[in-house]
């Protein structure tokens, strides 16, 4: 089965390059040139993953994101000059799964958008229904992908979701930030560079999840290590 994917950016030629290279390895691509034109595609049809540009017309990748956010958890890379905002590229708050930054390597790209397509189809596959951890005041629900404390629900990302999903179904255990890029982006031998990414989304999480995020009660840092979930 072809996987699907939707190209945004507004420079012809870098699209009609990567469409080319993606449809080399037989997926399937559309395209899209501004903002509100993506987000009408990514309604219309589902992808296995978008591949977006942070600078675009009308409106721009963040508030695409943003808002197929509202209506769909397909994985989204962001694609970043160097030196824009790492902090907001990451998405943290807008739901992207990853970032890539021009000049990017074609074969960089393509590593990228396969490594996060297996994750989220191994995911789907092995999602155990009905299972729910509970912790304290945390609830978390696999199925309906929900978390509560206190009985209100916590908006959390795609990513944050998988992150808190693996650790309290993990309790106890230390995962270093490799192993978690690994695990959760899908990324086979993460860069040096790429360890941030969990930093940031362990930290929006606590933000999320913590009553004072500085003295965590349930994601905790084994300093040196990694991070693990204990309540």
């Amino acid at each position: 089965m072809a996987k699907k994917v939707l190209v945004v950016d507004d420079e012809k030629l870098i699209v009609k390059g990567i469409r080319f290279s993606l449809e080399q390895d037989d997926m399937e691509v559309d395209t899209a040139f501004d903002g509100e034109e993506a987000v009408a595609k990514a309604r219309e049809k589902d992808y296995d993953i978008i591949l977006l540009d942070l600078m675009l017309p009308k409106l721009d990748g963040l508030q695409v994101c943003q808002q197929i956010r509202e209506f769909s958890d397909v994985p989204i890379v962001m694609l970043t000059a160097k030196g824009d905002d790492m902090d907001k590229i990451l998405g943290l708050e807008y739901g992207a799964d990853d970032y890539i930054t021009k000049p990017f390597n074609i074969l960089e790209v393509k590593a990228r958008l396969k490594a996060i397509i297996r994750r989220t189809s191994q995911k789907i596959a092995a999602e155990p229904q009905g299972k729910v951890v509970q912790a304290g005041d945390l609830v978390l629900e696999v199925e309906g992908r929900r978390v509560t404390i206190a009985g209100n629900e916590i908006n959390l990302t795609a990513k944050e979701f998988d992150l808190l999903e693996l650790l309290a179904f993990n309790p106890g255990k230390v995962y270093s930030r490799e192993s978690l890029l690994n695990l959760v982006w899908g990324y086979e031998a993460p860069n040096p560079g790429d360890v941030r990414t969990v930093d940031v989304h362990i930290r929006r999480l606590r933000e999320k999840i913590e009553a004072n995020p500085s003295e965590p009660k349930y994601v905790h840092t084994k300093w040196g290590v990694g991070y693990y979930f204990q309540h």
